[in-house]
């Protein structure tokens, strides 16, 4: 299938690891001039680097920033004034219990996973709106929808960010610009496999026990029964930003391995 995306310009935040590294693989395969985001200079020559490797007629570059502030958003703005598809996929995550939850806790979880992407839609979308033409995407979770327990302040903004989608893309009636969130369920992502191998290193046994065991008490109704990898994510995402996708808006897509136990 053509997704009509050659020559188009991308941003992909949060995109050195991951689901965003994943994504910005898949677009620059598809001809899309990806620039990718992290907070690190390093960390986004090592991405540019393997991106060039694994793609030699990629289009690619990179902005080190970090966007959980006004000022790191507005640097790249600065650097990159316009864009045709947008991929809001920065976010952290931190197991937490409630109680212990500071308020500098929830400050700076609402501005990584939720102003972030709200400042960079707020500047895109305009030129966006001129050109009819325009694909921005949030990077939400299944924990929108079943806030855990273990990370309430982590649920809370992907849930924000659906509502975020929503409203957005009902602004934007009649035109040629969609917004919609992508829903992941528990990925094999660079956090969660460093959080994976410590729990296994700390009691002597490998992570495939720790991911089973995982599944079985903390996950038990996912289908899959297994971590997804951030390529079926960034399959969904590719294609949701290309023109072929051009009816799906203000949706809210689920790529959860059946976690939810929701038929719609």
């Amino acid at each position: 299938m053509d997704l009509g995306l050659r020559g188009k310009q991308a941003l992909v935040t949060g995109s050195t690891a991951g689901i965003g590294f994943a994504t910005a693989r898949q677009l620059a395969r598809e001809g899309v001039h990806v620039t990718v985001n992290g907070r690190t200079a390093g960390r986004v020559d090592k991405a540019l680097e393997q991106l060039r490797r694994e793609a030699p007629e990629a289009q690619v570059h990179g902005i080190a920033a970090d966007l959980g502030s006004a000022t790191g958003c507005q640097a790249v703005i600065n650097r990159l004034p316009d864009v045709d598809l947008l991929v809001n996929n920065l976010g952290i995550f931190e197991p937490k219990p409630f109680e212990q939850i500071p308020d500098e806790d929830w400050l700076r979880f609402f501005e990584t996973n939720v102003l972030s992407g709200i400042r960079l839609a707020r500047h895109y979308v305009s030129g966006m709106r001129t050109r009819n033409w325009g694909r921005i995407v949030f990077v939400s979770s299944e924990s929108a929808l079943q806030i855990p327990v273990e990370m309430i302040h982590y649920g809370v903004t992907k849930t924000a960010q659906l509502a975020v989608s929503r409203g957005l893309a009902e602004s934007l009636t009649g035109t040629g610009v969609t917004v919609n969130s992508v829903l992941p369920g528990p990925t094999a992502s660079e956090g969660v496999g460093q959080f994976v191998a410590q729990m296994a290193a700390t009691r002597g046994v490998d992570p495939a026990t720790v991911e089973r065991e995982f599944f079985a008490t903390a996950r038990p109704s996912s289908v899959l029964q297994r971590f997804e990898t951030p390529d079926e994510i960034a399959a969904l995402i590719t294609f949701v930003c290309s023109a072929p996708a051009s009816a799906i808006t203000g949706a809210a897509l689920r790529v959860d391995g059946g976690v939810v136990r929701a038929i719609a």
